[in-house]
């Protein structure tokens, strides 16, 4: 059904005149847009049937009424959010940009919306531009950053997230231009960068994407067992052994008596002879030996129960 907006004469108020322009504009049916008393600017029940061209339309008018506004106030926030409803296929046509990522589809939109948010927020009417113009960079901007920011497997300062990117398209300039890899001084040459800084982003760029060591190696034909990275790579560190006899150790230590630490702490901290421990004690070597055997007897028995 066509409708026909009735025709806006002298004796309509500025908000009502403002309507009906917005109603002829729209294409919308009349039971479909109602004003509101407090902006004078239309209810649209549901703006996902908006048609784009007629979204337009709709979006200048309530921007313009946006800057009118105050704050935090109802209908601020009615403006505002009629605006976010009504430009939503503007972040759905940006997400679908990034579809074949690892990523569902809902979240990104969810992303790209918080560049919709910022991009009202910040919209200048006086500039001349149209909102989508103005706002598909920053929905744009909000999902690649979502992408930098989540995408590396180690996190590393966004500085260097971005001096990937830049080396990446460096190294296939010269690399087409010099039909060969670029040395690192070529690179930093054609950045304007020292090679400490290419070679940090180049180091950086290795946290990119990782591989688990308990992902399955190459599989040699037939074998029966899976080989992962962590059986090809590394091996057992001894030290970690006397760590952990270090901390079974200690609370033993606290349990001997003053002088028993004392000559531990002579004996293999200070790495003193029985005969220096002695004379620092007072005490003859044989004494100290003794001592010495029956505090390390002690501790080994103790060692033996744990």
């Amino acid at each position: 059904m066509n409708y026909t907006a009735p025709v806006v004469t002298s004796k309509l108020t500025a908000a009502e005149a403002e309507h009906a322009h917005v109603v002829r504009t729209s294409g919308l049916e009349p039971e479909e847009v109602e004003t509101t008393g407090a902006t004078g600017l239309p209810t649209v029940d549901d703006p996902a049937k908006v048609a784009p061209k007629d979204a337009r339309a709709l979006t200048k008018t309530f921007l313009d009424r946006l800057t009118e506004l105050e704050e935090g106030t109802h209908e601020y926030q009615y403006v505002r959010n009629t605006l976010i409803e009504l430009n939503l296929s503007l972040v759905r046509y940006a997400a679908r940009r990034f579809h074949n990522r690892a990523v569902e589809m809902e979240d990104i939109v969810q992303v790209g919306t918080i560049g919709l948010i910022k991009a009202i927020d910040r919209f200048d009417c006086e500039r001349g531009v149209e909102f989508p113009t103005f706002a598909m960079p920053t929905v744009v901007g909000e999902i690649k950053r979502f992408f930098r920011d989540t995408s590396w497997a180690v996190h590393v300062p966004r500085r260097l997230q971005e001096l990937r990117i830049d080396l990446a398209k460096a190294n296939e300039e010269l690399f087409q231009r010099l039909d060969r890899s670029p040395t690192t001084a070529e690179l930093a040459e054609h950045l304007r960068l020292t090679e400490d800084e290419v070679i940090d982003g180049l180091v950086a760029s290795n946290g990119y994407l990782t591989t688990s060591l308990d992902a399955p190696a190459d599989q040699e034909s037939g074998a029966t067992r899976v080989t992962t990275y962590a059986d090809r790579f590394g091996d057992v560190d001894p030290a970690m052994e006397a760590v952990e006899n270090l901390q079974a150790l200690k609370p033993l230590v606290e349990q001997l008596g003053e002088r028993d630490r004392r000559i531990l702490q002579l004996r293999f901290g200070e790495e003193m002879t029985q005969s220096e421990i002695g004379a620092e004690l007072g005490v003859s070597q044989m004494h100290v030996s003794r001592l010495l055997s029956r505090a390390l007897g002690r501790l080994r028995r103790g060692m033996l129960a744990e």
